[in-house]
């Protein structure tokens, strides 16, 4: 299989069939004795998100960051009950996918959990099973918790979660990717970034997931997603002695100043650094500063 080029993104990504029939894509960069680091994408992107921080560690730091099933140049498998294969897109299936990934790699040592957007819930929900690997924590625009009180939930997000006819329109248009890329950030990305994050969601079948993990938010004590969200929750104040560092966004109209305050108030000694100008794709307005930023802060608090 030919990967194709994309701005910024000089890796060769790996695959292997995290279930059968399935394959996963994600990169595996830098020594493999390095210190390890896990990033963890949400939706709408992939692990084009973290390229710049990938360059900026891959040096040093073994820099693990898969792409979810369905999302970037992973396999993008139906979720009919008829489909061969069929896959369940859910936030379990997230995590026992990660968890399949670092047991394909061989990685059951402690690592640093960095994490964006879905990957927050993904990342904390794994990190359930023993959370004592979590050394480091890299948090970015995300959610480790359910829906704020205070936060009314996005009517733009409400119109993919509930609405049939938006649901439509995302996977027949590729709607939310290209709403991400074109308002997900304060500097306007160039056009060929833009197209690197929604080109390869293009077409009702590629854009399957986008969807599927907007309707999985868990709004509701039924919804499938709650039980893990929640128990995410009463585990993160039980990481307020890690060093964590926070990069955030502000002009993010989903994981806004609700969701930081609760990062605040679960890790009360992370180091925060949340910026007026920048939005929900942290890593694209802030890179130049979040890089050394970051690369800084793993050189203080080494594993």
């Amino acid at each position: 299989m030919t990967t194709p080029s994309f701005p910024d993104y000089p890796f060769t990504p790996r695959r292997f069939e995290v279930r059968p029939g399935i394959a996963m894509s994600y990169l595996d960069e830098g020594p493999r004795d390095g210190e390890v680091v896990l990033m963890l994408h949400g939706n709408p992107s992939w692990s084009y998100y973290w390229r710049h921080l990938v360059l900026g560690l891959r040096d040093r730091y073994r820099c693990i960051v898969p792409d979810h099933v369905g999302m970037g140049l992973s396999d993008k498998p139906d979720d009919a009950a008829t489909a061969q294969p069929s896959y369940d897109y859910t936030l379990q299936s997230r995590i026992d996918d990660v968890d399949a990934l670092l047991r394909h790699l061989g990685i059951s040592g402690p690592l640093t959990l960095a994490v964006h957007d879905w990957g927050g819930m993904i990342g904390f929900g794994w990190a359930l099973r023993d959370p004592e690997r979590v050394r480091r924590l890299v948090i970015t625009n995300t959610a480790a918790f359910p829906l704020p009180r205070r936060k009314r939930f996005p009517l733009r997000l409400t119109m993919g979660r509930d609405s049939k006819v938006g649901g439509w329109l995302i996977r027949r248009c590729n709607l939310f990717a290209r709403g991400a890329a074109r308002f997900g950030t304060v500097r306007r990305l160039p056009k060929d970034v833009r197209q690197a994050y929604t080109g390869v969601y293009d077409g009702w079948t590629n854009a399957i997931s986008t969807l599927r993990f907007m309707q999985d938010i868990p709004l509701q004590p039924g919804d499938r997603a709650m039980a893990l969200v929640e128990a995410s929750a009463q585990a993160l104040p039980g990481y307020a002695d890690r060093p964590a560092v926070i990069g955030w966004g502000l002009r993010d109209f989903v994981f806004d100043q609700h969701f930081l305050d609760g990062f605040r108030a679960a890790l009360p000694n992370a180091q925060v650094h949340a910026y007026a100008d920048a939005g929900h794709y942290a890593l694209e307005d802030k890179h130049e500063e979040l890089v050394p930023l970051i690369r800084a802060f793993l050189e203080r608090n080494p594993e």
